[in-house]
């Protein structure tokens, strides 16, 4: 008490400060985002301290900490495939030994015989210690058919910021004098092995309110980059625009894409002499893949075109060439989804595309081949009530890679192909004893009626309510599917496999905001509807507590990123059904969102603050503004990085001194490296997953 006090009049006499400098802020925390201000990192090493101090030296901490090392670092893991090219494969390997990874390659009929042969291309580790940087993976686009020549980017710290250099695979070395960017949220693809399609930082005017690039430019190799021609360019309230390029046979094709919004594109061909057609997507599709000169596009919503109606979340195409040409060509139907399934990941291999479905949130795959008469399709046969997960597809062989798991069952690798049982490629082994342990989907019933399901671990014998632990995202169609209890929550495990471990119980909550029922279930909690997604998790909490698996102010709720949304304004609004609260890189403050980062680019989503009529609704879930003094507030952790790029570490921070004023229980922890996803290493993401488990056991599960 006597800490909060003294914060609180610390903050007190800070805010006096800060508002004689600036009289238009109401906001005495406003200095916290000064995201690398002294006096703000000097409250964060505070607060990082006193959270150690007070979970650091519990005797669970260091047995979680070494488990969760053990398990993330284990060298029987899947060496997943980050792309397969051609007839070779690459992969990121990452163990206690290369944190940052290996990024290496080998020929896929090894790879897929299980005995691959790998060469290392880069060690992350050993080039950040040879320049001085903390370089973080951020991918590699190689240019097909080839795949001789790679893109590279490398984040410093992790941030969504790269540095982009070419790479050659032949000589395993930085191309010398080859295209290099500089540390920027750039966006670049191959136009021919000698020009790219840019956009970057090119200076004042060069990037959307939003922070990205507004410019599509055409780099040939030697030239000035200032110079290169312009291909698009997006309005600077627009969110972003970008290049792509997509090998279909043997044919290269180009596209340049401009998004107004979060939720609308602009999406046109571009020609060999870099000149733009338009293509007759609807703004809310979502271009997916090119098969056969055919480009594939989902809809968001319903479509009439040429006498039919073609409903949402339904895929589609047109023939590219007769647009080229100049054509107006009608779309034709590939595959619409039940009223109970969702379409989740689609891509294409030389003659097939292949389909990652959603039904009642269970994994499905199906392979389609278009014909004369239309698309004929072949359901995969893999193991039932999963998720599935499409790693990677390979092109002449019609091959695509699959990972099955679920909460009890570890992650195996299939490679798939029509017309033959699927082969294992490999397989994670148990990293615990499941037959202890009994998942069970279940389904809520939210304010309106709307049925929202939602999955359950608890040990096999357990009877009558438990301590548990509940995640949820909700937002950006993004769907919550179960994964092995070693990897919840999302950037929380293995959280979930500690917690059951101690007699507890885990919940994945599929409240609507996601796409786990398609274009739907996301617009139902769309800005004026966003209260839905906080209904729904009220709606499984008490669904819990009828149900006798838990009690009020018993269950803890756990979210991050938009999830902070969630579980603020849950917490806000029903305090007594939660005990414990984990936010991980949260948006909180939704009055000043849109002018942090990455914020704007997020208003199609929660709304515009300025706006008095969008405000009006945000207003009363915004879990900044929300946050009072209120009797049994359940004890929250923030967890959250310096580096992160696009949710501004000023919300979590805000919030904390909030808490602190209003002598609430919070604890805090602020990683100065990994970006948005917290963690640039397993280490970082082992220590976090132990304080959580500390953090828990004191705060919701009485142990103390």
């Amino acid at each position: 008490m006597i800490a909060r006090l003294t914060f609180a009049a610390l903050a007190m006499t800070s805010a006096t400060a800060l508002i004689a400098q600036d009289a238009a802020s109401d906001d005495p925390y406003i200095w916290l985002e000064e995201i690398q201000g002294e006096r703000a990192l000097a409250q964060v090493e505070e607060w990082n301290a006193e959270t150690e101090a007070k979970l650091v030296g519990e005797p669970e901490f260091a047995i979680a900490q070494a488990w969760a090392r053990q398990i993330l670092d284990d060298e029987r893991q899947i060496a997943m495939p980050t792309a397969i090219q051609g007839d070779q494969v690459t992969n990121l390997w990452r163990d206690q030994d290369n944190p940052r990874g290996l990024w290496r390659i080998a020929a896929l009929d090894g790879y897929l015989a299980g005995e691959p042969e790998w060469r290392v291309l880069i060690d992350v580790d050993a080039l950040g210690k040879e320049e001085g940087e903390s370089w973080v993976w951020h991918g590699a686009n190689c240019l097909a058919p080839e795949y001789t020549r790679c893109l590279v980017s490398l984040s410093p710290g992790g941030t969504d910021a790269d540095v982009v250099r070419e790479f050659d695979v032949t000589t395993g070395a930085f191309v010398d004098g080859g295209f290099t960017l500089p540390a920027a949220k750039s966006n670049v693809a191959w136009f021919d092995a000698d020009t790219l399609m840019v956009g970057t930082d090119w200076g004042e005017g060069s990037m959307t309110t939003s922070g990205y690039p507004r410019q599509i430019r055409l780099w040939q190799r030697g030239a000035d980059l200032d110079a290169a021609p312009l291909v698009a360019e997006a309005p600077e309230d627009a969110v972003s625009a970008g290049g792509f390029s997509i090998l279909d046979g043997e044919t290269r094709w180009r596209f340049a894409n401009v998004s107004p919004s979060f939720w609308t594109n602009t999406v046109s061909l571009v020609r060999e002499d870099g000149e733009t057609v338009a293509l007759p997507l609807p703004e809310d599709a979502e271009f997916q893949d090119v098969l056969g000169g055919r480009m594939i596009a989902k809809l968001n919503s319903a479509l009439e075109a040429g006498g039919t109606t073609f409903p949402a979340g339904s895929l589609v195409s047109w023939p590219l060439a007769e647009i080229a040409a100049g054509g107006q060509p009608a779309p034709s139907l590939v595959f619409t989804p039940s009223d109970s399934q969702a379409l989740e990941e689609v891509a294409a291999s030389d003659s097939k595309l292949w389909i990652k479905l959603l039904d009642d949130v269970s994994g499905r795959l199906v392979a389609l081949t278009p014909g004369a008469n239309g698309w004929t399709r072949e359901a995969i046969e893999l193991p039932d009530n999963s998720t599935l997960s499409l790693a990677a597809t390979a092109g002449t062989s019609d091959m695509a890679l699959v990972t099955v798991e679920g909460m009890l069952t570890p992650p195996t690798l299939y490679a798939a192909t029509p017309g033959a049982a699927p082969t294992v490629v490999d397989a994670m082994p148990a990293q615990f004893d499941a037959s202890k342990f009994t998942v069970e989907q279940r389904f809520a019933t939210s304010k309106d009626g709307t049925k929202v399901p939602y999955y359950i671990a608890r040990p096999k014998d357990a009877e009558g309510p438990l301590p548990t632990l509940m995640h949820a995202y909700g937002g950006f169609r993004a769907a919550q599917t179960p994964k092995y209890l070693t990897a919840e929550p999302y950037r929380s495990g293995p959280l979930s496999l500690f917690w059951l471990e101690e007699g507890h119980a885990y919940v994945l909550a599929n409240i609507r905001g996601g796409g786990e029922y398609g274009p739907r279930w996301h617009e139902d909690a769309l800005r004026e509807k966003r209260q839905n997604s906080f209904d729904d998790l009220h709606a499984v909490a008490e669904d819990l507590i009828a149900s006798d698996l838990a009690v009020a102010d018993g269950i803890g709720i756990s979210g991050r990123s938009n999830g902070g949304v969630l579980v603020g304004a849950a917490a806000n609004q029903r305090p007594d059904l939660y005990g414990a609260v984990i936010s991980g890189s949260p948006l909180d403050d939704m009055k000043r969102y849109n002018q942090l980062l990455a914020g704007a680019s997020w208003m199609a989503e929660y709304g515009n603050p300025d706006v008095p009529e969008d405000w009006a609704f945000m207003k009363d879930w915004s879990p900044y503004q929300n946050l009072r003094a209120v009797e049994g507030y359940p004890a929250t952790f923030y967890y959250l990085s310096t580096l992160d790029d696009r949710v501004h570490p000023g919300h979590a921070r805000k919030m904390t001194a909030r808490h602190h004023e209003l002598g609430q229980t919070v604890y805090f922890h602020e990683y100065r490296e990994g970006g948005h996803s917290v963690g640039a290493d397993h280490a970082e993401d082992a220590k976090r997953a132990a304080l959580l488990l500390t953090f828990l056991n004191k705060e919701l599960a009485g142990i103390d």
